[in-house]
């Protein structure tokens, strides 16, 4: 481990998990955006628990018209659901899908509810498909969202919806973490804890998984390749940092 390292590792860190907004505030959104209230907020089913923490202060915060949490089951869902248990052993988590179960910890920690729940997805791409027809067929009109996903895919949901909407809505990231590492006596650790946090192996692996899908050429995610996500432009920074993770972790 090498300061090289685990300055990568925080640079990939910082890129992917988007923020457009410091805190989640009425007045920091006015600061930044000119507006008090956005249409529509989003929590994304693939956060870590934290999120559903992030998204109740952003309702107790009155940031939105509207509040939504998409998610149906996927790879994060078993990790949620024993997250979950573990916090509210009276809770049932069988077969409820990452909307439910973001639904149930924010009832039973704040005695907060969503509006509405999407349960059908189960990937970045029908996250943003599956929202948007919800929000067609009951009839809301936006002109401004605020995305909360994990940290990890962040940016790469961003990406998602700027290529399925015009160019004039307003979209607002908010990752729902930030995660920075350090060296502390030759180990690396979290500068900080996290509500639910990957292990920091899964982390990196995870950071390492983006770089390659928004990089827009015929390997990756964007219009030159698959055409899953808007074109993402990667910094030579960020670029860099991944070329030194990648080698100290092939």
């Amino acid at each position: 481990m090498t300061d090289r390292t685990i300055d990568a590792i925080n640079i990939l860190s910082k890129f992917c998990g988007k923020r457009d907004l410091d805190v989640l505030s009425q007045d920091e959104l006015e600061k930044e955006f000119g507006i008090r209230q956005v249409d529509v907020a989003v929590l994304f089913g693939g956060s870590i628990l934290c999120g559903a923490d992030e998204f109740a202060k952003a309702i107790n915060s009155n940031m939105a018209k509207t509040y939504m949490i998409v998610g149906g089951e996927g790879h994060t869902t078993s990790t949620l659901r024993n997250r979950i248990l573990q916090m509210f052993p009276e809770v049932v988590v069988e077969n409820r899908t990452e909307a439910e179960l973001f639904d149930e910890y924010i009832r039973n920690k704040y005695g907060l509810k969503a509006d509405y729940l999407e349960c059908e997805s189960t990937n970045c791409g029908n996250n943003i498909t599956n929202l948007l027809d919800l929000l067609k067929n009951e009839g809301i009109e936006f002109q401004s969202i605020l995305l909360m996903q994990d940290a990890t895919m962040q940016n790469r949901m961003d990406a998602v919806i700027r290529k399925y909407v015009d160019a004039d809505k307003q979209i607002i990231n908010f990752a729902t973490y930030t995660a920075q590492v350090q060296n502390r006596d030759n180990r690396l650790e979290y500068t900080k804890e996290i509500l639910g946090m990957w292990k920091l192996e899964h982390f990196i692996s995870l950071l390492l998984g983006e770089i390659p899908r928004l990089t827009d050429d015929e390997n990756g995610y964007g219009p030159k390749g698959k055409g899953y996500i808007a074109h993402v432009e990667i910094p030579e920074l960020v670029r860099n940092a991944f070329n030194e993770l990648a080698n100290e972790y092939p």
